[in-house]
């Protein structure tokens, strides 16, 4: 079962995802290049909305985790002085941070770069998680590189060090013993300690944790997010801007700075996929295939918050500047068992803009989604619909809210009025 969510969004002169010369991200599709903001933006944001609007544990991308929420932590919740605690959290470090004793094939070895699409270094590139493992850099307390933990985990290991701290001389044992012993079953020890099975937060069962160690568990995505583009061909331009020095104007005539940013305009195509089956098992710990027998209320909850973010959260920088906000003009959500599928293809051939470039864009998605469905068949077996823009074909267009539920009571088998309602 894929819930697939299919967006238009009209931006105005934004910088909204720069590269690093501090260009506005860009990519070669169909005829043209075009503005691109990359997935790991988007789920950035997302993230971010997310903290503020589910009240269920998030987790921690940080190089200090063990600096500063397990060894403080311990210093002011447990008693424990200054060098007991940063001697237990090193040890803590060594645990956790060991490479898996997997046989791993060689590769070859061709410099940094090709280190890292290899997948050699401890940075997963695809989720843009860190992959903790025995060559992970360590500097005292901090991690190199930034590590997803989940609140969940940092509140387990702070009550085990502070257990094996009761210990005395034994506690760097104690916690191996714990740890090791036991590593076969971490996330059956976090919900046995009442911290349940977000065990790297609402990210990580949403957008997958990569990790090599052999004790931390790992979490598949379940939320799959394609970079959104223009629909149009890349048309951008550099805004050069200049600042006066308000206590020298008598002896400076000119600018006291000069600068320039590049700017764009356009209507973007988003889309995202999520595999709910794996997402129910991510926040329930249960087999996917057994995901219709579990309790769907925070699943629900989660989607129905992810939706309102994808439509109304705008990723962005220069703020300041360019006040880079706006809400999706068409929201279509798909749900059903067939393999999900990009429309993005629609826009193969670049638009050019006639009149109104949102409508255009939603005219050349409808009539792709009509000619894939000529070919294959129903590509999905239920959908809704939000937008403000001309919409003729089935389903009738309604509110996002309304869209949204819609189709999570369809996927999860309840109707709006509390009954069940047939399931796909």
């Amino acid at each position: 079962m894929f819930l697939q969510i299919h967006t238009l969004t009209s931006y105005h002169a934004t910088l909204l995802n720069r590269d690093d010369a501090g260009l506005a991200k860009r990519i070669p599709f169909g005829d043209q290049t075009r503005l691109r903001v990359s997935s790991q933006c988007l789920k950035r944001h997302w993230r971010e909305n997310l903290h503020q609007t589910v009240p269920l544990p998030g987790g921690l991308r940080t190089r200090h985790f063990f600096q500063r929420e397990i060894c403080q932590r311990l210093i002011d919740e447990s008693g424990l002085g200054q060098e007991a605690a940063t001697r237990l959290t090193q040890s803590l470090i060594t645990l956790l941070l060991q490479k898996s004793d997997k046989p791993k094939a060689e590769k070859p070895k061709k410099g940094k770069k090709a280190k890292a699409e290899q997948g050699e270094l401890d940075l997963d590139l695809e989720s843009g998680e860190a992959s903790p493992a025995a060559d992970t850099e360590i500097i005292g307390l901090q991690v190199k590189q930034p590590i997803l933990f989940g609140k969940p985990e940092a509140d387990f290991l702070v009550g085990l060090l502070t257990e094996c701290a009761a210990q005395g001389q034994g506690a760097e044992q104690l916690l191996e013993t714990r740890l090791k012993g036991d590593k076969a079953n971490f996330k059956t020890m976090l919900r046995q300690a009442g911290h349940g099975n977000l065990f790297a937060g609402v990210e990580g069962a949403l957008f997958g944790r990569f990790v090599t160690s052999d004790i931390l568990a790992r979490s598949d995505a379940a939320v799959h997010v394609a970079h959104a583009f223009t629909v149009h061909g890349l048309d951008t331009e550099v805004d050069y801007f200049t600042v006066v020095d308000d206590l020298n104007r008598d002896e400076e005539t000119g600018a006291a700075h000069a600068g320039d940013m590049e700017l764009g305009s356009g209507v973007f195509y988003g889309y995202v996929a999520v595999d709910v089956p794996l997402l129910v098992s991510n926040f329930t710990g249960s087999d996917p295939k057994d995901w219709r027998a579990q309790d769907s209320k925070e699943v629900r909850q989660v989607l129905g918050a992810l939706i309102r973010a994808i439509a109304t959260v705008s990723p962005g920088a220069k703020l300041g500047a360019t006040a880079p906000y706006a809400y999706s003009d068409f929201v279509l959500l798909e749900a059903g068992p067939q393999q999900p599928r990009s429309l993005a293809n629609a826009y193969l051939q670049a638009l050019r803009p006639r009149g109104n470039l949102t409508g255009q864009a939603v005219d050349a998605l409808a009539a792709h989604l009509q000619a894939q469905e000529a070919m294959f068949g129903p590509t999905a077996e239920t959908r809704t619909l939000a937008t403000t823009c001309a919409w003729t074909d089935e389903p009738k267009p309604q509110s996002l809210d309304n869209a949204s539920a819609a189709i999570l009571n369809i996927i999860f088998g309840e109707a709006s009025d509390g009954h069940p309602a047939a399931a796909l």
